[in-house]
């Protein structure tokens, strides 16, 4: 009987989102990415360095990309692989009623030729159907719902900020797990979108604090509050598992109590530009500043961290520079090191 590859026995490795990770899988990745960027600051270890060769990668972008398009070319050819850059005006995608070819097509025929798909998409509904259909394992690059990729990095990042280079070379090193960072506060002052929700869905599942200050009208989607609350009944019942509190406010400054990380990320984002003048209105008082964190009571050595592109409205210089505060530039370059090691746990290299 002839199989299709709809009915291959062979299940993906998919990477779609933070959820469906159990947590010790988050901090194997974070740990991988440590060692790639502590032990080799500008290549992965030789005995890693071919695992790709000769498998391709398809970048399938509809949306624009700096540094999710350089982290994952520059990762993907660190480990001996070809990256192959598809933007939405490169290929055939689009309603099949204006001529266009649809996502099951795009996909049974785009991973039936590549070893795997690296989506930057738009509702999160599109990067499913690609999954269902496509062969080769897809993984998320950003959807309106969900941005793994970069929450992956900010947890990187935070682990940097919390323990430190000589601890964490240290845990490295020895092979140790990294430990939950019990007690750590991350405060959230922006718009309700895919990094808070990857982040929600994540962080407090590793002992960390999470306080989310939103505009009203601009409230953390229901699905993501159950996650949460789910999730958090549930750590009271097992024996040694500690997770972080979650709280939800209007008020940056009552966030921010406390807050060991403050972050934050576009007000308007790509497609919403025309409700630019009506989401800056919303969001007064909403940017990040030294006076913000003062008012707040946060912890004295408190650290900024943003996504980038930041826009002036969001954070002001004085924070956005400062390099005893900021971690954005280190946060941005840990998207290659994560994304090494996203690659490496797709394609069974670990």
């Amino acid at each position: 009987m002839f199989r299709t590859a709809m009915t291959q026995a062979h299940k993906p490795n998919h990477f779609l989102t933070l959820k469906t990770l159990p947590p010790a899988t988050i901090l194997s990745l974070v740990h991988r990415s440590l060692a790639f960027k502590h032990a080799h600051p500008h290549t992965p270890p030789a005995s890693n360095t071919n695992m790709l060769h000769g498998k391709t990668l398809a970048l399938l972008f509809t949306k624009k990309s700096t540094r999710t398009r350089i982290s994952a070319e520059t990762a993907w050819s660190s480990l001996g692989g070809h990256p192959m850059f598809l933007g939405s005006n490169d290929i055939q995608l689009g309603d099949p009623a204006k001529g266009g070819e649809s996502w099951r097509d795009t996909a049974t025929v785009v991973g039936s030729m590549v070893d795997a798909v690296f989506a930057r998409l738009g509702d999160h509904k599109e990067i499913e159907e690609l999954a269902q259909y496509s062969r080769a394992p897809v993984i998320n690059a950003l959807t309106a719902k969900y941005h793994p990729m970069q929450a992956l990095a900010d947890i990187m990042t935070i682990y940097e900020a919390t323990l430190g280079e000589r601890v964490l070379k240290e845990i490295v090193s020895s092979g140790e797990d990294l430990p939950r960072l019990e007690g750590v506060k991350v405060a959230w002052v922006g718009d309700a979108n895919n990094i808070i929700n990857s982040l929600l869905v994540s962080l407090p599942r590793l002992g960390i604090h999470v306080s989310v200050a939103t505009p009203a009208g601009y409230e953390i989607d229901a699905d993501i509050k159950e996650f949460v609350a789910v999730e958090g009944a549930r750590a009271k019942n097992v024996a040694g598992d500690t997770y972080g509190t979650v709280s939800y406010t209007t008020d940056p400054s009552v966030a921010c109590n406390g807050a060991h990380i403050i972050v934050t990320d576009t007000w308007v984002s790509m497609g919403q530009e025309a409700d630019k003048e009506s989401k800056l209105k919303d969001f007064a008082g909403y940017k990040v500043t030294e006076a913000m964190a003062k008012l707040g009571n946060a912890h004295p050595d408190w650290k900024f961290m943003h996504c980038l592109p930041r826009k002036l409205e969001e954070v002001d210089d004085e924070v956005f520079y400062n390099p005893d505060r900021s971690l954005v530039f280190s946060e941005a370059e840990n998207r290659k090191w994560t994304a090494i090691a996203v690659f490496e746990h797709v394609m069974g290299g670990k």
